[in-house]
């Protein structure tokens, strides 16, 4: 499929090491977008980077870690001084640490926040002034958060993985009203089950069980999917706002 308004675009993606973060990257590149990677893991980024460019796209691997500060800053200098102004943020990293409230797990609640809160409030304040600045020149300026369905689906073990999600869902809702009379679109999607690397990081055997049990019965979305869904979004033309979308597998309630 081909998107109109994605050439000649320059985008930042979180998470794009893997998972739903490297496919969104891949879709934009693919469609003519300049890409800014951004994760922890260089292999992975370099690697993509690399395919990303045989493949006749162009994309900057750019090592940084969304919950540290100086990280980020030194990211978007990175992408400033290479690519210039940014005109399409996808905050697409996250981390999923399912336990019972109870088992009082406070280094995974503040992972769980660095990364899927205040992360996202870290890119989103780097590159503020560039998605600002693009809008004023009259170009698409866009925001995209990747939520989750358990923003508003409460799911036992999955309390503060949810509470972040909810956060997020909250925040973009509010920079609307901040963003939106300055001409930059903020979209939220929430999705179900989707294959990627969150997954991975429920290290309790039960948990992960009863998640797989689950997934077996009702299915899941690719991340490649959900990409099309981000590029779609910020293809349209730049007076329209697809402000939130729940993307689920059919048989998930």
């Amino acid at each position: 499929m081909s998107y109109e308004n994605l050439a000649g675009r320059t985008a930042v993606v979180t998470g794009a090491a893997s998972g739903i973060g490297e496919a969104i990257a891949v879709l934009l590149a693919a469609q003519g977008a300049r890409v800014a990677l951004l994760a922890r893991r260089e292999e992975r980024l370099t690697a993509l980077a690399g395919k990303i460019r045989a493949d006749g796209g162009q994309a900057l691997a750019v090592v940084a870690d969304v919950t540290d500060e100086a990280s980020v800053a030194a990211a978007a200098d990175r992408i400033h001084t290479e690519y210039g102004r940014v005109d399409l943020v996808v905050n697409a990293a996250g981390v999923m640490l399912p336990h019972p409230v109870d088992a009082r797990r406070a280094d995974e609640w503040q992972r769980m926040l660095d990364t899927n809160v205040a992360g996202v409030l870290r890119i989103i304040g780097a590159f503020t002034g560039d998605l600002v600045g693009a809008a004023a020149d009259g170009r698409t300026a866009d925001i995209v958060n990747i939520s989750s369905i358990a923003a508003h689906v409460s799911f036992p073990n999955y309390a503060v993985y949810g509470a972040t999600k909810a956060a997020v869902t909250y925040l973009s809702d509010s920079l609307r009203g901040e963003f939106g009379p300055r001409d930059v679109r903020v979209t939220n999607i929430e999705p179900g089950f989707v294959e990627s690397e969150l997954l991975t990081h429920i290290g309790d055997a039960e948990l992960a069980r009863q998640v797989e049990d689950l997934r077996e019965q009702v299915g899941a979305l690719s991340a490649g999917e959900l990409a099309d869904l981000v590029a779609y979004a910020t293809s349209r033309p730049r007076r329209v706002n697809l402000r939130q979308i729940v993307a689920l597998p059919t048989r998930q309630a």
